[in-house]
């Protein structure tokens, strides 16, 4: 595959979020299968959701990439900051779902709790706004 640099970073990301989900399925059964309601703790059920969406998201996210008119380093850093909270939020769903510890974390949130939302939201919406306007600046020249 001889492609730009960025594109196979970002498509290993989309594959090793996809394995991890498909990990995280095993869990999830296994909880449904001992639980007498068989019902998966909710978070488990989240971060296996949320994997699946986010490994077809990195996928997304690497078309554009692949598309963009900026140079590689700036398309590979943005798709990594969205990438990182991607995994980032998975990893905070399996630590809820292992310590069982809650089924809202918004339920008690702290200060902490509200500034790590802030830097998601302007990680992946930025991150991807300078992806996506690296695109259209490509398809315009």
């Amino acid at each position: 595959m001889n492609s730009a640099p960025g594109i196979d970073t970002t498509l290993l990301a989309a594959g090793l979020i996809f394995l991890l989900a498909l990990v995280l399925g095993v869990w999830k059964y296994r909880q449904i299968m001992a639980a007498e309601d068989h019902r998966a703790h909710p978070y488990v059920d989240i971060a296996h959701r949320a994997a699946l969406l986010y490994s077809f998201a990195t996928l997304l996210i690497a078309v554009f990439v692949e598309l963009s008119a900026w140079p590689a380093w700036v398309n590979l850093t943005a798709a990594m900051v969205v990438v990182f909270f991607f995994v980032a939020a998975i990893a905070s769903y399996i630590s809820h779902g292992a310590r069982r510890d809650t089924t809202n974390q918004f339920e008690n949130a702290d200060r902490g709790t509200e500034v790590a939302m802030a830097l998601l939201i302007a990680g992946e919406i930025g991150g991807f706004g300078v992806i996506l306007a690296g695109f259209i600046v490509g398809q315009l020249l």
